[in-house]
């Protein structure tokens, strides 16, 4: 079964998600006023179907209640049966009560892990401080209760925090890591993706730390897919097909092209030996889902 690994839904009027609701502000992606509206199931499953995808894993995008939003996926789980879908929660992980948070996650069946941002782009860090976490014991206790529960982290950050995060990753063994957006190379140079490289060796020789394809427009929205070949290679050379999964990270990546062409393009640069397992058998795995 081919799986998209990372993909958001939203209904405005179901969940509250601020920064959807707020008009005119550029972020670090871009001018997100096209995808400012509801992002259902049904127009993401068409697009995904269309190229080969029966299943997906949704990730928490920023709502203002992790809890709701998650309760809300579960709902819409519910009523596409036939559309098997697994979902990565926000959660504060240095919250008092995060055994509590976790048992009420855990309490829905689609459940598999969770997110907690941190970094997303080096402006965008320098004003939400987000970075901190990485100095935080209770974030790193929080990490080791999650693995411990069997739940992963999904683990978004740019290549300059890479090496320190690693640090702490390696005191977290039995949490199952998927790097986001292949770490969010946002310095397209030649030295900004040699440096990239070099930096995410810290997080690929961590065995527990699988990589995404995903996201890779959002740095640049005049990709194409010669920009990108060295991104893909770099990914599939430092963790092997067995630790990279797919993910098309809509409707966020649609601000830079359609999925047919994202999903294309992604066919185009992985071996083809490589198909079944980063566009089905890694996320099938890593997220507990059906092959």
């Amino acid at each position: 079964m081919r799986i998209d690994a990372h993909h958001h839904l939203w209904d405005l009027k179901a969940v509250s998600y601020p920064w959807l609701m707020a008009k005119g502000v550029a972020r670090f992606f871009g001018d997100p006023a096209s995808i400012q509206r509801d992002y259902l199931i049904a127009e993401f499953r068409e697009d995904a179907a269309a190229q080969g995808f029966a299943g997906s894993v949704h990730i928490q995008v920023g709502a203002e209640d992790g809890l709701a939003e998650a309760r809300w996926v579960q709902t819409v789980a519910e009523e596409t049966p036939d559309w098997p879908m697994a979902q990565v929660v926000f959660c504060d992980l240095t919250a008092p009560d995060l055994d509590a948070q976790l048992d009420a996650f855990q309490a829905l069946s689609t459940v598999r892990g969770v997110r907690q941002i941190v970094g997303r782009a080096p402006g965008e860090d320098a004003v939400t401080g987000t970075n901190v976490l990485l100095d935080d014991p209770a974030f790193l206790r929080g990490l080791q209760m999650a693995g411990a529960r069997g739940l992963s982290f999904d683990l978004q950050l740019i290549p300059e925090l890479m090496e320190k995060t690693a640090r702490v990753l390696a005191q977290a063994p039995e949490t199952q890591v998927a790097l986001c957006h292949a770490g969010s190379p946002h310095d397209r140079s030649a030295a900004g993706l040699a440096q990239w490289a070099k930096q995410m060796k810290a997080l690929s020789a961590l065995p527990q730390v699988t990589c995404k394809l995903s996201g890779l427009g959002m740095f640049d929205h005049d990709w194409t897919v010669d920009s990108i070949r060295p991104i893909v290679a770099e990914c599939l050379a430092q963790f092997g097909a067995s630790r990279v999964m797919f993910g098309s990270n809509f409707p966020v990546d649609s601000l830079s092209s359609d999925y047919a062409t994202l999903a294309g393009a992604m066919r185009e640069l992985v071996p083809e030996a490589d198909h079944a397992q980063v566009f089905g058998g890694t996320a099938a795995w890593f997220y507990g889902m059906g092959a």
